[in-house]
């Protein structure tokens, strides 16, 4: 691969209580989190902006506690991937609270991730093309989880429109993605969500992301990664099973993987 190519782990949030112990060393305050995450990971996708969307201050604050190379994947909110929002205003209010990433050179770009509900019709197609329009010139990947969208003219349509795709690891079972890569915008992007297939939807009193990877799992991953990587200019990976560190320790896992067959350095 040229030197310009490049490979970034992370893991799907940082701000969780349970990973002091397993991650964060005992007695860490919320407030040093992330401070010490980017001492690990070069990455991190932002999470919490799905559930409400932020002042650009505390954005703000956030960047300052990483480095300067520091890399941030912005989730978009729920109200325009699950509630279908298309208001102007509902996207003006999202760039602004993230226009302090980009001011400090560490925003690269914004991840839509869509609900099971979501599928392939002309409305749900339409409404990408709006989200496209409203985010114009914004790095953008969008992740499916109905396995609709899984049809050969998806890449060039995703191609046409600038847009990337995200890949995910999740549980085989019907009406869900399989793990289908490509590279549509220049850019890799996967999402690890663990196989949970007793819990994925709602079963057994568990949670979906309380999966902890097997370092098989994980190698079946290291060729399709390698063949994303020398397609696109920069390939990030996010470990999204986020109970009690395990995304942590898989991301961690992954890197090494990647190290030993000369992916990462």
């Amino acid at each position: 691969m040229s030197a310009e190519r490049s490979l970034f782990v992370g893991t799907s949030g940082y701000s969780f209580a349970d990973w002091v112990g397993p991650f964060y060393s005992a007695g860490t305050k919320s407030g040093d989190y992330l401070r010490y995450y980017a001492t690990q990971f070069g990455t991190v996708e932002v999470n919490s902006t799905y559930y409400r969307i932020p002042q650009a201050r505390g954005i703000a604050q956030m960047e300052a506690r990483t480095p300067d190379a520091f890399r941030f994947i912005v989730k978009l909110n729920q109200a325009m991937t699950h509630e279908s929002g298309a208001g102007p205003e509902l996207y003006r209010e999202f760039l602004a609270a993230v226009q302090p990433l980009k001011d400090a050179g560490k925003y690269h770009g914004l991840l839509a991730q869509f609900p099971w509900g979501f599928k392939k019709t002309d409305e749900n197609k339409r409404h990408l093309e709006v989200m496209r329009e409203r985010l114009v010139g914004e790095p953008l990947w969008a992740e499916f989880r109905h396995a609709s969208w899984m049809h050969p003219k998806l890449p060039d349509w995703l191609r046409e429109r600038s847009l990337g795709y995200c890949a995910v690891d999740e549980p085989a079972l019907p009406g869900l993605v399989p793990p289908v890569t490509h590279v549509t915008n220049d850019i890799g992007y996967v999402r690890f969500h663990g196989r949970n297939e007793q819990t994925w939807w709602g079963r057994g009193g568990g949670d979906r992301y309380d999966y902890n990877y097997s370092q098989p799992q994980l190698e079946e991953w290291v060729q399709r990664i390698e063949s994303m990587a020398r397609q696109a200019k920069q390939t990030y990976l996010f470990f999204n099973n986020c109970h009690a560190g395990q995304a942590a320790g898989n991301a961690k896992l992954m890197e090494e993987l990647l190290k030993r067959q000369g992916l990462l350095a």
